[in-house]
């Protein structure tokens, strides 16, 4: 027998398998043909898989839209991911707001509290900026390539054995039909052999099915740990945030209340601190801190000096405590500094009253 005469012979077997499932599962939804159930256990695990699939997928979808809400940036990493190449970087919205914060503080001038302060949040939006790249390079690996590689790995691995259960078990099903139509004692024979050799296909691949369901535990177990991480890198990134924008607080100073209220009129409530949740406060105690890069000429030089300057309040501000000192817009104190003063810091002077002020409020005067 010589090659093609021997793969026109199993081309010829394999159209006569492939129609006697095909004529038994008409049979089986018409009702004509009776059906080999399952066992109660493989039931239930190729429920619990599937489930498993479907809110895996949810989950991981879901999580890329968290980590990355433009859908057409999700579309490219798609696209350079197929193809084995780097995705071009761009910055991230945190790290444009930042920036432009930054441009226009220089426009605006470093001098004027305004600039000087957009430059500060614009500096705080970039760290942000950089800490949400962390979170989400971080997430990618420890958190979504795992449940990834169970939909593109091992579940179709298992839908591939299930669906060759699903054959072996029309197989076994249409012979078992063969058997009940044969009426010459040769022929029943030759079924019942039938029966016997499918009957052990059928329940070798149920077996082979069951071990790789049962592994869908071991797959939950694994999952979990990747959950936990996920929820260290998101606490780490919350806890950066945090940090940094109280580290910018403490550099602005309270908000001025004429900014509180639409007719410039001064509020009689002030802005109230935010307190600092237990859990992101030890999170974030080793976390650096906003630099304060951003100081005026003549500012330096009155604090590299013992003399004191003029300066003209630029909004109202309420002393926070009773070493501070509330201020007027429009109003001109006397200000110097003193040693061991923090940097965002002066000591300022109205007739008997004395006490810190926030420089981001005052104007120099020469």
């Amino acid at each position: 027998m010589n090659i093609m005469d021997f793969n026109v012979k199993k081309l010829a077997a394999d159209a006569g398998t492939f129609l006697s499932r095909a004529v038994q599962f008409t049979e089986e939804k018409l009702g004509q043909a009776e059906k080999t159930e399952l066992d109660a256990h493989l039931e239930n695990l190729l429920s619990k898989a599937e489930c498993t699939k479907l809110w895996t997928e949810k989950i991981m979808k879901q999580t890329e839209v968290l980590l990355q809400p433009n859908p057409n940036a999700r579309i490219e990493e798609f696209v350079y991911e197929k193809l084995d190449r780097k995705a071009p970087s761009r910055m991230n919205n945190p790290e444009l707001l930042g920036q432009y914060m930054i441009d226009a503080g220089n426009e605006f001038g470093p001098g004027t509290a305004y600039g000087n302060a957009l430059i500060k949040c614009g500096e705080t939006q970039k760290r942000i900026g950089t800490a949400d790249r962390e979170l989400i390079q971080t997430s990618a690996i420890n958190f979504l390539t795992p449940l990834r590689n169970f939909i593109e790995g091992d579940y179709k691995t298992i839908t591939k054995e299930r669906k060759l259960l699903q054959n072996k078990r029309l197989d076994l099903d249409a012979a078992k039909t063969r058997l009940k139509k044969a009426k010459v004692a040769e022929a029943r024979a030759a079924s019942e052999q039938e029966v016997r050799i499918t009957q052990s296909e059928f329940d070798r691949q149920a077996e082979i099915t069951r071990l790789l369901l049962e592994g869908i535990s071991s797959t939950h177990a694994h999952h979990l740990r990747c959950l936990n991480d996920f929820v260290e890198a998101q606490m780490t990134y919350y806890a950066q945030c945090y940090q940094y924008m109280l580290d910018l607080q403490k550099q602005l100073g309270s908000f001025p209340s004429t900014f509180l209220s639409n007719n410039n009129q001064s509020s009689s409530t002030p802005v109230q601190s935010v307190s600092t949740p237990s859990v992101l406060a030890s999170a974030s105690a080793s976390l650096p801190s906003v630099s304060n890069s951003i100081v005026t000429s003549g500012i330096s030089e009155l604090k590299s000096s013992s003399g004191s300057r003029k300066a003209r309040v630029l909004y109202d501000y309420d002393a926070a405590n009773s070493s501070e000192l509330s201020l007027l817009a429009d109003e001109v104190i006397t200000v110097y500094s003193i040693p061991g003063m923090d940097s965002d810091w002066l000591m300022g002077e109205r007739g008997n009253q004395k006490g810190k002020v926030p420089i981001t409020y005052l104007e120099l005067l020469n």
